[in-house]
């Protein structure tokens, strides 16, 4: 059987979350799923907002009609002005909604973007860890990644961005709060990450794009505040999704918005909606573009994720595992005790505990939980994360 060959090669990197949930599936059907405690896979626990629920069963006891069929490929001229609203309070930004494209999620509306901008060839800069599917993303449009290190505590090390952005680079893609870190990246940091890009549109002689996914924008903890980055460089495109802030994953459910102040925008814009079209997705949801057109100011209970990363992260420190405390998200990315992460995660699938190894997140030797999960999930799983600890000579702090 003859499959390309691009996407041999990517099956052979294919996903690690995945393919530790497939494994989580089996061992459910050995052990019963009240015995098996998954943390592989980000998928929301949380029910949607009532507000969500309320406005779905409106919808569907006053239909209106024609609400089924195809709309501009943008998306609703109601939904795209009610986000360019939000947007423009959000940043003083005149957002418009020729601004907004609708789009089948943070992923639909990551390869728009990248289908709309890059040629053959063309280099995207991406810290790592990073979310492996970017990697798959770039490379379906014609691109290449191009891997940055961050810093220890994950941090943006804005030094080993300027230095590999040269002639081949076409886009920065940042990811925050951050898949698999859960950090934020700081104010300051993209401040000077956007005079760089500046500069080097100055250098270079051509417009650079920074893309942002913040599919996890609002789930933020300590008060915290992700910054805007529109302030901070004009040719900027954000991609983010409904999946998480109300838990509407499987509805598939997002937007890019372009900055007002990006040079091009209507050709940028004409590019998006018509690559939209092109890579099949053609519009996104119908149903689901009028549900969460008023809904942009609502979320689920931050505070129960909160709950859940106080817990988890406070017991694994406790234990002795080194953890940079996430800010947002729903993630830990503690270092294995050894050097091997995927052996690491191998012992803890022995007590029954599913994880992701780092090494699919682009950082060998650390390892990902998810934690979108019921809190008893975590307090059963806590025993075993203490005692494979121990085996590799961690002691309680």
């Amino acid at each position: 059987m003859a499959i390309s060959k691009r996407v041999k090669e990517s099956l052979n990197g294919a996903s690690w979350v995945r393919r530790m949930f497939e494994e989580g599936e089996e061992l459910k059907k050995i052990h019963g799923e009240e015995n098996v405690f998954d943390f592989s896979l980000g998928n929301p626990n949380l029910e949607p907002p009532a507000s969500l629920k309320k406005a779905l069963k409106d919808l569907a006891d006053n239909p209106i009609a024609g609400m089924h069929r195809y709309m501009p490929n943008s998306g609703y001229s109601e939904t795209r002005r009610a986000i360019a609203q939000y947007l423009a309070e959000e940043s003083g930004l005149p957002f418009e909604e020729k601004h907004v494209v609708m789009t089948v999620g943070a992923a639909g509306g990551l390869n728009v973007i990248l289908k709309a901008i890059l040629d053959e060839g063309d280099e995207v800069i991406v810290p790592s860890p990073y979310f492996m599917e970017f990697k798959f993303y770039i490379e379906n449009n014609g691109g290449r990644i191009r891997l940055v290190p961050t810093r220890e505590d994950f941090s943006l090390d804005l030094t080993e961005i300027e230095r590999a952005t040269g002639e081949k680079t076409k886009a920065v893609l940042i990811n925050f709060p951050n898949n698999p870190t859960g950090v934020i990246y700081d104010d300051s940091s993209l401040k000077r990450l956007g005079e760089i890009l500046k500069m080097k549109n100055r250098e270079l002689k051509k417009t650079l794009y920074l893309i942002t996914d913040e599919a996890y924008r609002r789930i933020v903890y300590d008060h915290v505040e992700p910054p805007i980055i529109f302030h901070h460089y004009p040719h900027t495109l954000r991609v983010t999704s409904h999946s998480k802030d109300l838990s509407l994953p499987g509805e598939r459910i997002g937007y890019v918005a372009v900055s007002p102040l990006c040079e091009g925008t209507d050709e940028l814009i004409s590019a998006l909606v018509f690559a939209n079209r092109i890579l099949g997705f053609v519009n996104a949801p119908a149903l689901m573009q009028r549900l969460v057109a008023p809904l942009q100011r609502n979320s689920v209970n931050i505070k129960d994720y909160e709950e859940k990363r106080n817990l988890f992260y406070d017991s694994l420190t406790a234990f002795g595992y080194q953890v940079v405390k996430p800010q947002g998200a729903f993630y830990l990315f503690p270092k294995a005790p050894i050097e091997d992460d995927l052996a690491f995660v191998k012992e803890l699938q022995s007590k029954r505990i599913l994880t992701v190894p780092g090494r699919g997140f682009g950082k060998p030797g650390y390892f990902r939980i998810a934690y979108c999960v019921e809190k008893k999930v975590i307090e059963g799983a806590l025993p075993g994360f203490k005692e494979v600890g121990e085996k590799y000579g961690m002691r309680p702090r």
